[in-house]
């Protein structure tokens, strides 16, 4: 078990693919700490727009509580959030989409003397239709959260 894990994400309509990777870190940190994306930073790679921070911390807090472990959200405006300063943390999680930022993230800490962190990879949850679960294609109405189609494109 690892005494600290960091999660990062904007969490816009949180998901299956969300789910996983939050219960995998709840279950092998003592405490989480969750980079929450400012609506700024949010909205600098996002297709579609987000819920709004206040809303989508509330939808993500309604559901970790129910893992009885300490946690904190904290909003961040950059790739990195808290990763590269804390050296609690020795865990991160990540999808295969995020792999590339957490290796940055370990350079980062070795730049500045920090500990490495275990990477823990969560492979990207398909939907029925074999493609990636996204916030963007629940907001389009083409799956659910669960990844059930709801309509045919094309």
């Amino acid at each position: 078990m690892f005494k600290k894990v960091v999660i990062g994400g904007t969490y816009d309509m949180l998901h299956k693919g969300h789910k996983r990777i939050l219960e995998t870190g709840f279950s092998i940190g003592q405490s989480v700490a969750i980079g929450l994306t400012s609506d700024e930073f949010a909205r600098r790679f996002r297709v579609e727009d987000v819920l709004a921070y206040e809303k989508r911390r509330a939808n993500l807090e309604a559901y970790i509580t129910n893992f009885k472990k300490p946690y904190k959200v904290i909003k961040i405006d950059d790739s990195y959030g808290i990763a590269t300063l804390d050296p609690e943390i020795d865990c991160i999680m990540a999808s295969e989409e995020t792999l590339l930022r957490a290796s940055e993230i370990n350079a980062i800490r070795f730049k500045k003397g920090l500990d490495k962190l275990t990477i823990v990879v969560i492979p990207i949850v398909l939907a029925d239709d074999g493609k990636p679960i996204s916030s963007d294609r629940i907001s389009r109405g083409e799956i659910d959260r669960e990844g059930r189609v709801l309509k045919s494109r094309g």
